[in-house]
């Protein structure tokens, strides 16, 4: 897949050459371009589909080496493209994106395009099915331009003793940042991995680098969040049943959700009103719990003053300052001086904006004394140090949720599937080791098989009860309620795993850039770029419509996205 890729990247350019060549360059150009420009541009004639496709499987081919965002292109990109812009002609524009190319993860189904999860088992596997994600873009006029860079199955492959680094998977390798699109020198990380990490299991490097227009990551512990802040991208975690989950491969239902990742928050929001379905997905009982906006349509809420009036609370403790948890001896948690300042600014803008500040505005759980009631205390159980009877101080729920959910996804491929169980897949990779099957080890994927789904629903039940305790009456819906707050405010992407955990939405925004966070030890001479670094916003349950008000008026605020500068 990964050669056939850059032979196809390789031919686009070559054809988008010979365009060019006959013609004076296009005025327009992608790099950094939104959704209602390209609407607006395609609108007036200014430019087409077909036009806006070619310009950006030219940016694949000159870039697509040195970022490797990609594990498949769409071959038939153009022709979506040309059969698009002939229904605009006849005066037929399907939705909001109509024509616009978006990436998926590729752990979302496309029944034209192979879904491989970036197992070695998948490759070149087409599912016989469309996501309801990927439907719904179609529906309103998407091209899936391909199918973007994950951690392998979204990061539940291999944990301790030797973890899977960020945005590596088997079937395409590693990722890079377009900030700083270099391997790892150290000899102790000398396996390819990026020495700018990218965030996470979703790729948002092809947005970043303007590939296409945006795409759409899943999130089982922070996987939307995390790479769009990596990547000084806009990202929505939406609540657990806004976007249906039916055709994704999946870790556990209690927590995965699918979310749009885009350079602006109106990007974002255009695309969570169109991966938004207009009723409940039978398929997917979860897509009951929030209703959509009219029309399903997220814009009215981008109000420049969307930041007036609103309470915003302050997590001190853990989130910006490191605390002591009980029965520890050493503080955990709290940002460096670099973050601080910048954590400082973003607070400021909030204050000059309108918003009633609360500071401190502590989550429950996190300053908890009990050891029973600490959420930092009760992590998810992921790895071969809490296999099965060492796992008394950890969550369940992620390998007992990967058994039971991955095993009945894949009975909704039919025949068709390369492995029928997750014993099969364990299987299948120890048999082809050689071939660069599970690089890393399995032992995410040996915790979850050896979970008796009978044995152990007592104790899932009763993991997932305390995760809900801790992560929303004691933590976000404690929060808010006990300070009256519409939202807290976390630095960087430090508030995905509560958001996770609890089911609820979050909104990460691009603001400042701070010194790569672990830049010891590299070679004399060897110069590391600055990261991304983003605020999140979190909120109560289904309260998207008010998240983004406060996160278009942030973004409005202050503009501090900005392009790759080594990606012209």
């Amino acid at each position: 897949m990964r050669h056939s890729k850059i032979a196809l990247a390789a031919l686009v350019g070559v054809v988008t050459l010979s365009v060019f060549a006959q013609k004076p360059a296009p005025k327009f150009t992608v790099v950094e371009t939104g959704i209602p420009e390209i609407q607006a541009a395609m609108k007036s004639g200014k430019l087409t589909s077909r036009e806006l496709v070619i310009q950006y499987l030219a940016r694949i081919a000159t870039y697509e080496d040195k970022l490797n965002a990609a594990i498949a292109i769409n071959p038939k990109a153009i022709q979506e493209a040309e059969q698009l812009d002939r229904e605009r002609a006849a005066g037929r524009v399907r939705g909001p994106l109509h024509g616009i190319p978006i990436a998926l993860k590729d752990n979302i189904h496309t029944a034209s395009m192979p879904t491989t999860g970036g197992a070695l088992a998948f490759r070149d596997y087409t599912p016989p099915y469309d996501a309801t994600l990927t439907k719904n873009l179609k529906d309103a006029g998407a091209i899936i331009i391909a199918k973007a860079g994950l951690t392998e199955l979204a990061n539940w492959v291999a944990g301790n003793p030797t973890p899977m680094p960020g945005n590596y998977n088997a079937v395409g390798s590693f990722g890079y940042n377009p900030f700083d699109p270099r391997m790892d020198p150290r000899e102790a990380n000398f396996d390819g991995r990026p020495v700018l990490q990218t965030g996470g299991s979703s790729s948002g490097i092809g947005t970043n680098a303007s590939f296409w227009t945006g795409n759409v990551g899943t999130d089982t512990g922070g996987s939307v969040i995390s790479p769009s802040n990596a990547n000084m991208l806009a990202g929505i975690r939406p609540t657990i049943g806004r976007i249906s989950r039916w055709g994704v491969i999946p870790i556990t239902a209690d927590h995965d959700t699918a979310g749009p990742m885009a350079r602006t928050v109106t990007d974002a929001a255009l695309m969570l009103g169109a991966l938004e379905s207009p009723s409940p997905d039978p398929n997917d009982d979860a897509t009951k719990t929030c209703t959509p906006p009219p029309n399903r349509d997220y814009t009215p809420f981008l109000k420049a003053d969307g930041l007036k009036g609103k309470r915003i609370g302050i997590p001190r403790a853990f989130y910006y300052d490191a605390i002591t948890l009980p029965g520890e001896t050493s503080a955990r948690g709290g940002i460096n001086p670099e973050q601080a300042k910048v954590m400082a600014e973003a607070i400021a803008v909030l204050k000059q904006q309108g918003a009633i500040v609360v500071d401190p505005a502590d989550v429950p759980s996190f300053v908890s004394k009990d050891p029973k009631t600490n959420f930092p205390l009760f992590d998810y159980c992921s790895g071969a140090d809490q296999a099965k009877g060492k796992d008394a101080n950890c969550s369940v729920n992620f390998k007992y949720g990967m058994k039971r959910d991955f095993n009945a996804w894949l009975k909704t491929l039919g025949p068709s599937a390369p492995v029928k169980t997750l014993t099969e897949l364990r299987e299948w990779n120890l048999a082809h080791q050689k071939a660069g099957a599970i690089k890393y080890g399995q032992s995410r994927l040996d915790i979850s098989d050896e979970m008796d789904l009978e044995k152990d629903r007592a104790r899932n039940e009763a993991d997932v009860a305390r995760d809900k305790l801790l992560s929303r009456d004691m933590g976000i819906d404690g929060v808010l309620k006990q300070y009256n707050l519409d939202a807290i405010l976390t630095p960087g992407g430090s508030g995905a795993g509560l958001a996770a955990r609890s089911g609820y939405p979050i909104i990460v925004v691009p603001f400042g850039m701070v010194p790569n966070g672990n830049p010891q030890n590299l070679p004399p001479g060897f110069n590391p770029k600055p990261a991304p670094f983003g605020v999140g916003f979190t909120g109560a349950s289904c309260s998207e419509p008010k998240l983004l008000e406060m996160a278009f008026g942030f973004e409005k605020a202050t503009h501090k996205r900005i392009a790759p500068p080594n990606l012209p």
